[in-house]
């Protein structure tokens, strides 16, 4: 695999704002998915800590299958607010996320990681209260980190987890439900549909605190 660097363009600090607002609501990750009519989601990766939530621009790391190599340096090319996605494949023999990589990134700004692998030093990460989603975990470090070896490494490349494809710049919103990834191009409009979202499923709990049934909510909403 060859190394590649890209430059991340990152979508507009109004629409991050946006997706980070819809934080505070029940289930962020199901919102922004309803919103995309079920495209979009990711599960089977799951938070150190519930409660930690996210959303901001993914910066893609596309590792090889059979070499993953230590990913640190891609910290130097991250700003403030960025979740760093890195495509491990579902490895999970080895870590690729640590204490010391939570450390640096919090340091950074970085908002979150995300690996579709395994990690280690989750009581660190749980007391740093830096966020990650992660597959499993294990104790043992890639054999390529001890020889300091950072590359091949492709960064800022599509990259595909759980087979949904993210795009570098896309927006990812990650709670202990999952991960909904948004396209960059259609960020806009998946932050509308995700504001009406919330403002339906207001209005159905206000109706079944009320008393609806759920004939009459079926009637009314078509599905809930």
């Amino acid at each position: 695999m060859d190394t590649v660097y890209n430059e991340l363009i990152r979508p507009a600090a109004e629409l991050v704002a946006g997706f980070r607002d819809v934080l505070a609501e029940y289930s962020p990750s199901c919102l922004v998915t309803d919103a995309q009519r079920r495209r979009g989601a990711i599960g089977g990766l799951l938070p150190v800590t519930p409660k930690d939530r996210v959303a901001g621009p993914a910066l893609t790391v596309e590792l090889a299958v059979d070499d993953l190599v230590d990913c640190m340096p891609v910290l130097a090319r991250a700003k403030p607010g960025d979740v760093i996605v890195l495509a491990c494949h579902g490895v999970t023999r080895t870590a690729m996320w640590g204490g010391l990589m939570s450390t640096l990134s919090l340091k950074a700004g970085v908002a979150a990681g995300i690996v579709d692998g395994a990690i280690r030093d989750v009581d660190e990460i749980r007391d740093l209260g830096f966020p990650v989603w992660y597959r499993s975990t294990v104790p043992r470090p890639s054999p390529t980190a001890v020889h300091d070896r950072t590359e091949p490494v492709r960064v800022n490349v599509p990259i595909v987890v759980d087979g949904q494809v993210i795009n570098p710049g896309d927006l990812v919103v990650a709670d202990e439900n999952g991960i909904a990834v948004v396209p960059a191009d259609q960020a806009e409009v998946v932050l509308a549909q995700t504001k009406v979202q919330i403002g339906k499923e207001r209005v159905i709990r206000e109706k079944i605190a009320s008393g609806a049934t759920v004939t009459e909510l079926l009637a009314e909403f078509g599905h809930l």
